[in-house]
């Protein structure tokens, strides 16, 4: 997808000669704003019968497309709803400009003006917002047309003008533009890397996009081969690939924008199964064509360091990305077996379809090498994670309480919240193993926490949060700026703590 072209000028939302202004308004104080007033003015108190008839009455989400008969330089006016003032946030903000650009969309408009909310969510600033309506406008315009023989025919939004009343808000306004532009791209990236179906996305191409952004952003990269994991005694991600007849790959990437060159890095792991049968442990048919989007975590990742990059954030970030296929096979990995993790500890596979926690055991004995300031990992990890918190919120699990408040703020800002969830050491007892040192499943109770505390059993006693997205990784509708499929959901909040990290 191509992404939209944002810019930002100080100008009047009443003499913007453009084809479509979008206006932002609150329910019940239509008029009371400097720019609906002027703007009714010009239209002869159209604006003010459009609300007394209730044909719009400024809710949430809510638009309406209005032709202006050249009684104003716009042709069009889009009104967008933000709902009751006081309860205007930056997630309101960012979903109105997903609305708008849908039905900028839908009129076949190829660019529109947008003039900045006069609202403002209490402690944010027009930096905070600007990237909010950028991060709205561009993923609401996002279209997944790859493989559709009339893609050619569809219609992209090509630009975004943010108008706004004083140039002393130009240089916040910019950087927010900035920032909106970075992780709205990334997200943009991690959908289409989970769209693609799991015979094109496969461990070698996900290798291959790993590499061109290196060579793109300058970042450095080293990709271990199989021989070289048996090498370093990775059992448990060798183990999860054994049934595949694509081989696996070990993808670190390493960007260093930090002042001191030799600071403790910030490190991502991200969970990339490019596609999951479950293995011998086979899943049911039903729904299984949503598991080439598993390696949702490992996309994340990655883009989150192409971010990094971009927006030349001063830290240095390690991303890695271990990448597997989970498939049965007369080699695959069977419920019995025991492997050895990078660790040394010993995993005895009770249940072959709970992989992912294998494949990051051996991601995050690998990220304790470089002694990380901090250390997330991000995986769609548990179906538990769904039935206990649905789709609007990801789980949360850690062991340092300002590593879990920082990643928190950034996701309640980024609008991708997280809940935490306990990580008591009584639920051991669930993954104790009669023959090995844990097993890989702990029962139906508690599945969320006993895969959390799995994986915790691999960090050490650095800083460390692990991000169960499998409840919001995949939509079954449309929403404001969600799409109907992949979601990209944790890409935002990861940047956004990158970014908070570095201010």
């Amino acid at each position: 997808m191509k992404i939209m072209q944002v810019t930002v000028q100080v100008g009047r939302a009443e003499t913007a000669p453009v084809e479509v202004l979008v206006l932002t308004l609150c329910e019940g104080e239509v008029l009371a704003k400097e720019d609906a007033a002027l703007l009714d003015r010009a239209l002869g108190g159209s604006l003010r019968q459009l609300v007394q008839s209730k044909e719009f009455e400024g809710k949430a989400n809510e638009v309406l497309l209005y032709h202006t008969h050249g009684t104003v330089p716009a042709k069009r006016l889009l009104l967008v709803g933000l709902g009751k003032k006081h309860e205007v946030t930056l997630e309101t903000i960012r979903q109105a400009l997903g609305s708008a650009a849908k039905r900028v969309r839908q009129a076949k408009v190829e660019s529109f003006a947008v003039a900045l909310p006069t609202v403002t969510p209490k402690g944010m600033t027009p930096l905070d917002m600007a990237q909010a309506m950028v991060e709205g406008a561009i993923l609401g315009s996002y279209q997944f047309t790859v493989y559709r023989s009339e893609a050619a025919s569809g219609h992209n939004v090509e630009g975004m003008n943010i108008l706004i009343p004083r140039k002393g808000q130009l240089r916040q306004v910019t950087e927010g533009i900035r920032r909106g532009v970075a992780t709205a791209e990334a997200t943009v990236f991690v959908r289409d890397l989970c769209n693609h179906p799991s015979n094109v996305l496969t461990p070698a191409k996900v290798a291959d996009e790993a590499k061109a952004i290196a060579k793109a952003e300058k970042i450095s990269i080293k990709i271990l081969e199989q021989n070289e994991m048996q090498r370093l005694g990775m059992g448990a991600l060798l183990g999860v690939a054994r049934g595949s007849q694509e081989p696996p790959k070990f993808i670190i990437l390493e960007y260093n924008g930090a002042k001191n060159k030799d600071a403790r890095p910030v490190v991502l792991v991200g969970k990339t199964i490019t596609f999951d049968t479950g293995g011998i442990s086979l899943k049911p048919a039903e729904n299984m064509e949503h598991m080439k989007a598993d390696m949702t975590g490992g996309a994340e990742v990655l883009a989150s360091i192409r971010a990094a990059a971009r927006l030349k954030l001063p830290l240095r970030l390690i991303s890695i990305l271990p990448v597997a296929e989970n498939m049965p096979g007369g080699r695959a990995m069977k419920p019995g077996d025991i492997v050895t993790t990078l660790s040394g500890k010993t995993v005895e596979v009770q249940n072959t379809d709970a992989e992912g926690r294998l494949i990051l055991a051996d991601g995050l004995a690998y990220a304790m090498r470089y002694k990380p300031a901090a250390l997330i990992d991000i995986a769609t990890l548990t179906g538990a994670c769904v039935v206990a918190l649905g789709q609007f919120a990801i789980g949360m699990f850690g062991t340092d309480q300002a590593l879990k408040e920082r990643v928190r703020r950034s996701g309640q800002k980024a609008g991708e919240r997280v809940w935490e969830m306990p990580l008591w050491e009584e639920y051991f007892e669930q993954l104790k193993s009669d023959v090995a040192d844990m097993r890989n499943i702990g029962g139906r109770g508690g599945g969320m926490i006993t895969a959390a505390l799995f994986l915790s059993k691999f960090v050490g006693d650095c800083p460390w949060v692990h991000l169960d997205i499998a409840s919001t990784d995949w939509s079954e509708r449309e929403r404001a700026y969600i799409p109907k499929g992949p979601t990209a959901i944790g890409t935002r909040l990861l940047i956004q703590y990158l970014i908070d990290r570095s201010l």
